[in-house]
């Protein structure tokens, strides 16, 4: 059997097909953490339709397909109500699988590289404290706590947020 880890994944973006597989990969890992709640994207009939949301300009979703299945996921999205130099890292997850072998590691620097390349000046995050080992790869990548949520995302569900400037490393 293969080794997991990011030189054996195949990463690319969404594909319609692929709409079932990512919205049970967001869905089961919100119920394993116990944050499938209202106020989550568990709720979101857009987690059904992740191909068509990221079809937006300055968007971009990355899946992590490894042997055949989506273990892993990452994209950006100018989320309404943020400032136009602003983008959300958002549907950030990862099946128990891929997690600890540096897939989400690659799959945030290409999210990040991608904010770039587009012209984004920050990345911000909501998150939940369900999430603590996310929370932690993203305080390495950079990004900073702040005190509440910017734009209308309406995850009011998410209690943590985290922005990071572009500028910084």
């Amino acid at each position: 059997m293969t080794n997991l880890s990011p030189e054996t994944v195949h990463f690319r973006t969404i594909q319609p097909e692929d709409n079932p597989a990512v919205a049970r990969l967001i869905r089961e890992t919100l119920a394993e953490f116990g944050a499938n709640r209202p106020g989550t994207v568990y709720y979101d009939d857009t987690t059904d339709h992740l191909y068509e949301m990221f079809l937006k300009p300055k968007s971009i979703y990355y899946v992590a397909e490894w042997l055949g299945k989506i273990i892993g996921g990452a994209g950006i999205f100018p989320s309404p109500g943020l400032a136009d130099d602003t983008a959300e890292l958002v549907k950030m997850y990862l099946f128990p699988e891929a997690r600890g072998k540096g897939i989400g590691k690659h799959l945030i620097s290409r999210c990040i590289e991608f904010a770039r390349e587009e012209g984004y000046k920050k990345i911000y995050i909501e998150t939940m404290p369900e999430l603590k080992k996310a929370m932690s790869v993203y305080e390495k990548f950079g990004f900073r706590y702040i005190d509440g949520p910017l734009g209308n995302t309406g995850h009011f569900g998410c209690g943590i947020w985290m922005l990071k400037d572009l500028g910084a490393g």
